[in-house]
């Protein structure tokens, strides 16, 4: 029974690493043009992504995660 309980904690805890999410940024001088870099980096990962933070100050930062 010990060996069961040990098993599926085991999975358990391999399936949450498996959960999270990448983290990506992009700069650019616009917000559309940081957008677009990161539309493109979601894409060559095959993933979609969602904004999680933006900023302008002499350029634009975007920051998001990955969702696959």
């Amino acid at each position: 029974m010990k060996t069961i309980k040990t098993f599926v904690a085991f999975t358990a805890l391999l399936a949450s690493f498996g959960s999270f999410a990448e983290s990506i940024t992009a700069t650019a001088s616009t917000l559309d043009a940081a957008e677009a870099k990161v539309a493109a980096q979601a894409k060559d990962a095959g993933a979609s992504y969602k904004i999680t933070g933006a900023r302008v100050e002499n350029r634009a930062y975007v920051s998001a995660e990955l969702i696959k």
